[in-house]
């Protein structure tokens, strides 16, 4: 049986539109967008902003990246980033969408060495701030923070329904038990360290704030992951309190460092969107160039 000619219209009409729509779309739209943006001022962006040394590419001026040994230990001589939730793949750009409300572990099963729990934003906050407290020999201390980097958080349990009564129990829900409770008492009530798989969930979730000073010495971004967990940056704070380290790592002055640090720091995009920041790569290459690391 032979195909209409209104048929053969049709097919013949749909082929050539496909092969138009190709053209334009497949070949010719991405050539355009290519072009455009090899225009001077949007290249290096549009390649990627990469930054080489001695002629290899070592990253790039809009993505982080970490500065640890095989160990994921920071390295002193290097001047470190912001955290990352994803550990800095450029491929899984995202935040941890953790909340403020995340303040409570899963708590590891201790019969299964390969279960590690998983920690609440609050725990990764506070231990983050001890670990950078602990590399730049400041406070690392926090507010709502244990002294061993949990979240100091209680479920408390009361004589009455709901909330109501008397306090009867209170068990630190981010401290495995044996470990001794960062309170021994809470409204005259000893305090229990948390047992694995037990529930608590009808306990009243208390944060216990501590005595940490109100203004902590580790500044927030050294201790929260940004939306893209790539930020190449970091604060004028976070720099600035790396800036002793990397000076005696160096063996060279603190003035030294800062005259670098300031080299690569840039203000507020059009003078009043956002705060100044730092290039963490760009110091460091430059701490290379300028001040060898020896050990």
């Amino acid at each position: 049986m032979r195909p209409s000619a209104s048929l053969v219209r049709q097919l013949s009409a749909s082929l050539r539109m496909l092969l138009v729509f190709t053209v334009a779309l497949g070949i010719g739209y991405p050539l355009i967008v290519t072009a455009i943006s090899q225009i001077p001022g949007l290249q290096h962006r549009a390649d990627g902003s990469i930054i080489t040394s001695k002629g290899k590419p070592v990253g790039s001026a809009l993505l982080g990246q970490a500065f640890t040994d095989a160990k994921g230990n920071p390295l002193v001589q290097y001047m470190q980033s912001r955290p990352s939730a994803d550990d800095y793949d450029p491929t899984a750009s995202g935040a941890s969408n953790l909340g403020p409300e995340s303040v409570v572990d899963t708590l590891p099963n201790p019969k299964d060495k390969t279960d590690t729990g998983s920690q609440s934003l609050l725990t990764q906050v506070c231990a983050r701030s001890l670990a950078v407290g602990t590399l730049e020999k400041v406070d690392g201390s926090r507010a709502y923070c244990t002294p061993s980097g949990v979240g100091a958080v209680l479920a408390v349990f009361y004589s009455g329904p709901g909330y109501a009564g008397h306090v009867i129990r209170a068990v630190s829900v981010n401290e495995a038990c044996p470990a001794k409770p960062f309170i021994s008492t809470y409204k005259g009530v000893s305090v229990g360290c948390a047992k694995y798989g037990d529930d608590y969930s009808s306990g009243k979730v208390v944060p216990v704030r501590g005595n940490a000073p109100a203004n902590p010495a580790v500044p927030a971004d050294a201790v929260t992951a940004s939306g893209s967990s790539l930020d190449p940056s970091i604060s004028v704070a976070y720099a600035k309190l790396q800036e002793p380290r990397l000076a005696a790592a160096r063996g060279i002055s603190v003035a030294q460092v800062k005259a670098v640090v300031d080299d690569n720091s840039t203000g507020r995009d059009l003078g009043f969107i956002g705060e100044p920041v730092v290039n963490v790569l760009k110091v460091n290459l430059a701490l290379d160039k300028l001040y060898p690391y020896r050990k």
